[in-house]
């Protein structure tokens, strides 16, 4: 029996978790904690930098500790991040200059717009295959030199480093000896070129950003260093990298045109593999690297929605009309409608397709009979119209109609949530036997580079289905649903 195991780190916008996984892909140990959010202002996100990294070396330790009791091996680590996080941090020391801002900070929306009235969103996009807006690393690390006291001058020495939540944690996992990234963090920065596969000049000037803070960039697989032994006792190699949509692809085995995942952690993230070519989405949908390993590269279109499980959250957190998530799918279940409410969780503005980052959240359709259970249901419902928005866009776009949604992440545990998504899409919707897909995705890519997979074949051989939700509404209920959505969402566009 094959008892060598890949640890995944996956470092996301809420919690920092690490899984062991065996030969065949199925979790063995797992470790989780959550950290703090910040808000010091009206749409700024900020996370701590050294919680984050505290809290990703505590639960590897302890995820290793369970893997050894379980008598497995650990040959190699993985790593997966919430994307577009950005930090800066003192080459000689490691330390943050300032808290990691988050990629659902909006803090430079007016700096974009500015950019965008001056013309260079087209030339932004042609060369990055994404949108000028906040949520991506460019404008905030421009904001970050110009903000922070005696940053740019550093930076020009060569004294500072800027990194994605990856790169942060490789650069101190390696003890300062690697500062890298993979090709899926850096084509989210708005700095790299998706063609040339370079960091782009031209963009470098435009965000007035130095070169000597840049990561280089590597495949997916790659020998990212080893971890220093006083970490956790002895030296791992880190062999695969991939911002945590990409990887979720990966764990979804989304290796052929045309399929299809959509993850539903703090954010919602439909991506479609479009094979080896970038496809311009002409919707206002992202054109992005998929994954580049040894040397070949696969593009996606995605769509990217900033509030998706958040806004659970946010029932359970800010308004208290739930203990745990759990409950809303016998709250949303026991209603035979949703009443006419509607909740537009614009929280931090409208991601794709809409990009309307001044837009703010709103609940519609109250009544005196309005409770718990309606607005539990309509948050639900909210994340699922916003699905659907980015399907529409897809299909305008063209993409090859997909035959299946594969889901995954925490809130597609929710079953009536799950058929309300294949009821809605009109689309058989499929939730893998494992869940945990984005950290599948890092330990697979570790796992090619280290030997234990020969093919990308081989690890889709391994995805089995769990649960397939087939579509049982009638079309013209969901013409309605549809329509009070659209309503609703037209109220609080600004653009």
């Amino acid at each position: 029996m094959d008892r060598t195991a890949i640890l995944a780190i996956d470092q996301g916008t809420t919690s920092s978790r690490a899984i062991v996984f065996d030969r065949n892909g199925r979790p063995s140990a797992t470790a989780q904690q959550e950290f703090r959010q910040h808000y010091p202002q009206d749409g700024w996100v900020e996370h701590d930098p050294e919680e984050i990294l505290r809290t990703t070396l505590a639960v590897c330790r302890k995820a290793l500790d369970e893997a050894g009791s379980k008598g497995l091996t650990v040959q190699a680590i993985g790593i997966t991040n919430q994307r577009e996080t950005t930090l800066l941090w003192e080459r000689d020391s490691g330390k943050p200059i300032y808290n990691a801002i988050v990629w659902q900070d909006r803090r430079t929306a007016d700096y974009c717009n500015n950019l965008k009235h001056q013309g260079h969103e087209e030339s932004v996009s042609a060369r990055t295959g994404l949108l000028l807006d906040p949520y991506f690393s460019a404008s905030k690390l421009r904001w970050m030199l110009e903000n922070i006291p005696g940053a740019r001058q550093r930076a020009e020495a060569g004294k500072l480093a800027f990194g994605t939540i990856d790169s942060f944690l490789l650069w101190h996992l390696t003890g300062g000896k690697v500062h890298a990234t993979d090709i899926t963090n850096a084509s989210r920065t708005l700095l790299f070129n998706i063609h040339s596969q370079q960091w782009d000049p031209h963009l470098l000037d435009l965000f007035d950003i130095p070169a000597s803070l840049l990561p280089d960039v590597n495949d997916c697989t790659a020998d990212f260093g080893e971890t220093d032994p006083a970490i956790f006792g002895c030296r791992l190699p880190i062999l695969g990298i991939a911002g945590d949509q990409q990887a979720a692809a990966i764990g979804q085995a989304c290796f052929a045109p045309g399929m299809t995942k959509s993850t539903y952690g703090t954010g919602c993230f439909v991506l479609m593999n479009t094979g080896n070519s970038p496809i311009r989405s002409g919707n206002r949908l992202l054109t992005t690297i998929a994954w580049r390993i040894a040397g070949q590269t696969s593009y996606a279109v995605e769509g990217s929605i900033f509030i998706a499980g958040a806004a659970v959250q946010w029932i359970r957190d800010n308004l208290k009309l739930i203990t745990n998530a759990a409950e809303t799918e016998q709250l949303a279940a026991g209603l035979g409608s949703n009443h006419g409410v509607y909740l537009v969780p614009a929280f931090t503005g409208l991601g794709a397709p809409h990009w309307d980052p001044q837009a703010r959240g709103a609940l519609f359709g109250l009544t005196r009979d309005t409770g718990i259970a309606e607005i539990a249901r309509a948050t639900l419902e909210s994340v699922v119209y916003q699905t659907r928005d980015l399907m529409t866009a897809m299909a305008a776009d063209g993409a090859v109609p997909p035959t299946a949604l594969r889901i995954d992440g925490g809130m597609v545990a929710n079953n009536w949530f799950c058929q309300f998504l294949a009821d809605l899409l009109d689309l058989p919707v499929e939730r893998p036997e494992v869940t945990e897909t984005t950290a599948l995705g890092a330990a697979c890519l570790a796992g090619l580079q280290a030997g234990s997979y020969a093919s990308l074949d081989e690890i889709a051989a391994q995805w089995q289905c769990q649960s397939d939700f087939k579509p049982q509404m009638a079309a013209g209920l969901r013409r309605e649903l549809i329509a009070g959505w659209d309503e609703a969402i037209s109220k609080v566009r600004t653009e």
